[in-house]
């Protein structure tokens, strides 16, 4: 009896769920998804943007969505109605504010992920791309320069150009090219630089991600070169502990007054190398002397801490020289 009455009750469920799914009236038949005409004709045409790709995170919405228009026509002078909102391909100096159409509204940008940052916009303009596109530079970057139109991917993917392996090849494509850096002097080797850093090394070989890359320093949209009262604070993001020894120091204070660039005065920018004893002392290789000649205060500080750090060098090997021996011998 029981046995009947729950193959009675399987059956029910699927002749219910049937009729449910065949409906004329269905919801799966409701929210079926309207043909984008503009789509269509650019396809059938293989006329489809060169960079478009299916994997495009924008992919689900039509193309009216960026490009105005009535995406429901297949009559052109209809769907490419400027009363209708067609806007078509926006100038370079048009696409931060054309992008920003959703990205600077809170509401829209919401509904597709409610933590995501909304000044991107606002923050481009301070950036010296920002500026100097508004003062009518078109060689510098914008939005589609980093992220491309038609194949923007999220940044976790690891084909974005804005993927954490990928950022400096996105930056080099323009600060890579010798020509158009020339006009701006600024140098074109930031990236044959920082490849061969220790910070480079750790992101490429060591595929660490917590290695910064470009614009760890630089910003996103608001990229701008550390500048002199910054730079500390920009090392110490990552360098917490050094950033606090510095600045108690006598050296932090003439740093300042002499306006030197903090941590980059030894260091450097982007070819920072891995630290060694060899960086402090009198010899031709040290940082010291590149500052402290013989003969003032600053060069025989640097004498006696070289002479300090050896004797504690000598120190440690002859301590770990018998701990070896009474490892192997016993006490």
């Amino acid at each position: 009896m029981k046995k009947r009455i729950f193959l009675q009750i399987i059956c029910w469920l699927a002749v219910s769920s049937v009729l449910a799914f065949s409906s004329p009236g269905s919801k799966t038949e409701k929210t079926k998804k309207k043909i984008d005409q503009c789509f269509k004709c650019h396809q059938e045409n293989h006329n489809l943007p060169k960079d478009y790709s299916d994997n495009d995170i924008h992919n689900k919405l039509m193309c009216s969505s960026c490009h105005g228009g009535d995406p429901q026509s297949d009559d052109i002078s209809v769907a490419m109605d400027p009363e209708k909102g067609f806007v078509g391909v926006p100038t370079k100096s048009e696409i931060p504010k054309f992008c920003g159409k959703c990205h600077s509204n809170i509401n829209i940008m919401r509904v597709y992920q409610p933590r995501i940052a909304t000044d991107q916009v606002s923050q481009y303009f301070t950036s010296v791309h920002g500026k100097k596109l508004q003062s009518g530079d078109k060689n510098v970057a914008e939005c589609a320069s980093c992220h491309s139109a038609h194949n923007i991917l999220a940044v976790k993917d690891p084909r974005s150009t804005v993927y954490k392996f990928n950022v400096p090849s996105t930056c080099n494509k323009c600060h890579g090219d010798a020509n158009l850096m020339r006009q701006y002097k600024i140098p074109h080797n930031q990236l044959s630089e920082y490849t061969k850093s220790v910070h480079g090394i750790a992101l490429f070989e060591k595929k660490d991600v917590g290695a910064p890359a470009c614009n760890d320093c630089h910003g996103n949209h608001g990229a701008t070169p550390p500048g002199v009262t910054s730079i500390a604070r920009v090392c110490g993001a990552c360098h917490v502990k050094n950033m606090e020894y510095f600045e108690t120091s006598r050296m932090a204070r003439v740093f300042e007054e002499k306006n030197f660039h903090g941590c980059e005065q030894c260091h450097t920018n982007h070819s920072v190398a891995k630290t060694s004893d060899s960086m402090i002392g009198i010899e031709k290789e040290a940082k010291c002397v590149d500052c402290h000649k013989q003969g003032d205060a600053g060069f025989e500080s640097a004498r006696k801490l070289k002479n300090f750090i050896n004797h504690l060098k000598s120190n440690y090997d002859l301590a770990n020289k018998k701990y070896e021996e009474v490892k192997l011998k016993g006490m």
